[in-house]
């Protein structure tokens, strides 16, 4: 004869565990993920939303640790996102980490104005009151009298082809501890790659590397980021470069997390050098090679 449940076993299959909570961290803002669409308008998970913070969580668990590493020296932070768009990064971060730390501050750099304005709009609607945003080009940021003279931690996630480099040189100048690069879109070492292609021919047999368009636009890609590390390690960054997420959720997802040691690598500028001149472009030295 079948036994009927005891109240326990009654009392606990009655009891629903609320699906948020099981991938949400305390005091998370709801209308914060929904105005991201991380979650539903109605406050729920579909599977693409929970790949999304996936994907959020796996970035911040890159970034919290710079975080914790500049205010375990000091009560003040600043961080300058570059290419912020929706500013999904800033925002994330400010409430996860950085609400509760009155001297933290988040500037997001775009150049579009609806999303600036967009983000100003949200954040006084979520009462994030140390957050800007600024629209202005990564490159002019550099001088803007909007921003501190110096920054703690700059991010630039898929800023677009050259504005990496742009971000690179703002880190330099402003003296950057952490700096967290997404690249994207690069094609400017690929064009002068192929610009040059004939030349190369009789100069090297490296530019076999390069010799069809698909190679071209590949190899071109990672030299960039070979170059942009050998760039920080001439300035005396420590390099760490890794998958930000899986390959099933974007191609573009080499991430270059660079550390201040004050220490150059000795012969970082040497090789770069090398490099340009064995792979014939030279007439990129002034965006590695210049001096802050």
């Amino acid at each position: 004869m079948k036994r009927s449940p005891t109240p326990d076993t009654r009392a606990q299959k009655t009891v629903f565990a609320d699906p948020l909570a099981e991938v949400l961290r305390p005091g998370q803002s709801i209308e914060l993920l929904k105005e991201l669409h991380i979650l539903t308008r109605d406050g729920k998970l579909n599977q693409d939303s929970r790949r999304k913070l996936k994907q959020v969580y796996h970035l911040c668990n890159f970034i919290e640790p710079l975080l914790n590493d500049v205010l375990g020296q000091q009560d003040t932070l600043t961080l300058a996102d570059h290419g912020a768009g929706k500013s999904y990064l800033g925002f994330i971060l400010y409430d996860l980490f950085l609400k509760a730390r009155p001297g933290s501050h988040i500037f997001g750099i775009e150049t579009r104005d609806d999303l600036v304005e967009k983000s100003r709009e949200l954040a006084a609607r979520l009462g994030f009151p140390r957050m800007s945003f600024l629209n202005v080009t990564v490159a002019d940021s550099i001088c803007s009298d909007q921003l501190p003279a110096t920054i703690d931690i700059v991010t630039a996630l898929h800023a677009c082809n050259t504005a990496t480099d742009d971000a690179i040189q703002f880190a330099l100048a402003k003296q950057a501890r952490h700096i967290v690069l997404v690249p994207c879109c690069q094609a400017e070492v690929a064009a002068v790659l192929r610009r040059h292609k004939n030349e190369s021919f009789g100069k090297t047999p490296l530019s076999e590397i390069w010799r069809h368009p698909i190679h071209t636009r590949e190899f071109g890609s990672q030299l960039t980021n070979v170059l942009r590390c050998l760039q920080l390690e001439s300035h005396g960054y420590q390099v760490t470069v890794t998958e930000l997420v899986g390959w099933e959720h974007s191609l573009k997802n080499e991430l270059i997390v660079a550390t201040r040691t004050n220490t150059p690598r000795r012969n970082a500028r040497e090789r770069l050098q090398q490099i340009l001149q064995e792979l014939n472009l030279q007439e990129l030295e002034g965006r590695f090679l210049a001096p802050v």
